[in-house]
């Protein structure tokens, strides 16, 4: 790739061992068999720990667009696999700057191909599919160390499980809980540091023994899967 950044200062090296991964060396790694394969579902989940601003995250959701595209025969069904497809992509990162920009390119990577399905349907956008993006994109992309399980304020890190919920009449809910990074450490798959990637008949994210003691999440009520966006809290 022409031109492809892979420090902005080096005063940034100094302070935080920032170095961005090439993309021929992103493409390398994500082809490897065992996270191919994840790649092949829509609900594998994949949490980079120091994810810059998205080198590895907008690839991985660049493949599963496709995959989507693939399961879809209209520009609803593409909606909803394509917002599926999001909810299983998390990222934290250190620097404010960077998690800003991983948001943005999350997003350019997400509507761009939106755009496209919509000229391949003649279809119009539907605005609540772009703000419900948005609400995931934000939801599942954090600012924060990874090792200390803190954000720059000293609060929790915390992430957002989405559980698709049986459909009915004709309508798909998905129920969000918000999990503090520390309890999917301690009750949940280990996280080392590395790129975790889980698939789909395996361990996810939030695969957690639940012991009401130590895990105290927050539910939101559930809404149509197009309608994140206008979730609230479930009431203690």
């Amino acid at each position: 790739m022409k031109n492809e950044r892979l420090i902005k200062s080096s005063q940034r090296v100094k302070d935080h061992g920032e170095v961005f991964t090439p993309h021929r060396v992103v493409t390398v790694m994500l082809d490897q068999p065992e996270i191919k394969s994840a790649l092949n579902s829509l609900t594998a989940t994949f949490l980079e720990p120091a994810a810059g601003e998205g080198a590895f995250l907008t690839e991985i959701l660049s493949r599963k667009l496709v995959l989507a595209s693939q399961l879809s025969d209209s520009i609803e069904t593409f909606e909803q696999n394509s917002l599926i497809a999001l909810t299983s992509l998390y990222g934290i990162e250190l620097l404010v700057d960077n998690t800003e920009l991983l948001v943005m390119h999350m997003y350019r990577v997400f509507y761009q191909e939106y755009l496209h399905q919509i000229s391949k349907y003649h279809a119009s956008e539907n605005k609540k599919v772009v703000k419900s993006a948005l609400t995931i994109l934000k939801a599942n992309l954090v600012q924060g160390d990874a090792l200390t399980g803190k954000n720059k304020n000293g609060d929790d890190i915390v992430f957002s499980e989405w559980t698709l919920l049986p459909v009915k009449r004709g309508v798909q809910k998905v129920q969000r809980t918000e999990y503090t990074l520390e309890a999917i450490r301690t009750d949940g798959p280990s996280l080392d540091g590395q790129p975790q990637v889980h698939g789909s008949e395996e361990l996810t994210l939030f695969d957690l023994e639940e012991d009401p003691e130590k895990i105290t999440p927050h539910k939101f009520k559930p809404v149509p899967l197009l309608e994140i966006f206008r979730e609230k809290h479930v009431p203690e």
